[in-house]
């Protein structure tokens, strides 16, 4: 009983935190998962290639919420492999449980379907916010097998808002507008743009983000909210970012230097990257500004198409 998924990271358009209504897009980096179940294990071992030391609670209940409503209660592993870097604000967490949901999913045998935008565009949602099934039948879409890995980032205390925007970007590729108090999903569209992140040598952990100090911004969120519901995106981004940035303390700086030239630049989650779109042209100019700082630089694209299982 094996299988494998693999999901990519993502960037943010508008972060969740003062409002709960979110955006992201995917990215073209992949984290992916790699599950073997054993009906005579009682537990769930996990690895996490890129930090042998990792917190690895989400991945190893990305696997116990599936068995529970998929299988029977299995036990065995998950290993996981990522090209998206942790606590950078790029979504590792989304893409690993994503992935690992799939890999459970595939190992079971449970058929991941796609469904059409609009039974999911303000549709009912057949798993709830606990990861409970609405019905046993061995099929699942794939936003509501993304439900499930959100419910396990809850359960385990990764996330504040719940991540169902970043969680479905990564699931679905694209661009997504969501309602995490409700893990809905709002609007969807794609964008085909070119990626630069700056991630700087420091890591910033969501769990930590200081959550009241966002709410002075609430504001600000809802004309980013606005402005994403409108598809202008590259406007949305920079507006989050330079308020996301005063909120949670990071320079506004890089943001300045690649507003000319980029289509849109914002912190990256709770950061600490700062992520611009655009294209090829435009993105090199704002990497010869950001290659002079400390830290990497990242280039790649966006993905249209989602997580899927191999």
């Amino acid at each position: 009983m094996k299988g494998v998924a693999s999901a990519p990271g993502a960037g943010t358009v508008l972060n969740a935190l003062a409002t709960h209504r979110g955006s992201a897009f995917g990215i073209d980096v992949d984290t992916t998962a790699t599950v073997e179940l054993d009906l005579s294990a009682e537990t769930v071992t996990g690895e996490i290639a890129a930090a042998p030391d990792g917190d690895t609670r989400l991945i190893e209940r990305c696997v116990g919420l599936v068995t529970e409503r998929f299988g029977d209660g299995e036990g065995g592993s998950v290993h996981t492999d990522s090209e998206v870097p942790m606590a950078a604000g790029l979504k590792s967490s989304s893409a690993a449980a994503n992935a690992t949901v799939l890999a459970t999913l595939d190992a079971l045998g449970v058929n991941v379907v796609d469904s059409t935008g609009e039974t999911e565009l303000g549709g009912d949602t057949a798993v709830d916010r606990d990861g409970r099934a609405a019905d046993s039948a061995a099929e699942i879409t794939y936003l509501d097998a993304c439900r499930l890995g959100v419910a396990a980032a809850r359960d385990v205390g990764v996330t504040i808002t719940g991540a169902f925007d970043d969680a479905a970007a990564s699931m679905i590729g694209g661009v997504v507008v969501t309602d995490n108090a409700s893990d809905e999903l709002l609007a969807r569209e794609s964008r085909e743009w070119d990626v630069l992140v700056w991630t700087p040598p420091e890591r910033a952990y969501s769990a930590e983000a200081d959550v009241d100090r966002c709410g002075n911004i609430t504001e600000m969120a809802e004309l980013v909210e606005e402005l994403a519901l409108d598809g202008r995106y590259g406007k949305a981004m920079t507006v989050n970012g330079l308020a996301y940035s005063a909120a949670l303390g990071f320079s506004t700086e890089p943001a300045v230097e690649a507003m000319p030239h980029a289509e849109g630049v914002s912190l990256s989650g709770t950061g600490p990257s700062m992520v611009a779109v655009g294209d090829s042209e435009s993105l090199a100019a704002v990497g010869e500004q950001w290659a002079a700082r400390d830290g990497s630089l990242l280039q790649t694209t966006t993905r249209t198409e989602g997580a899927r299982i191999q």
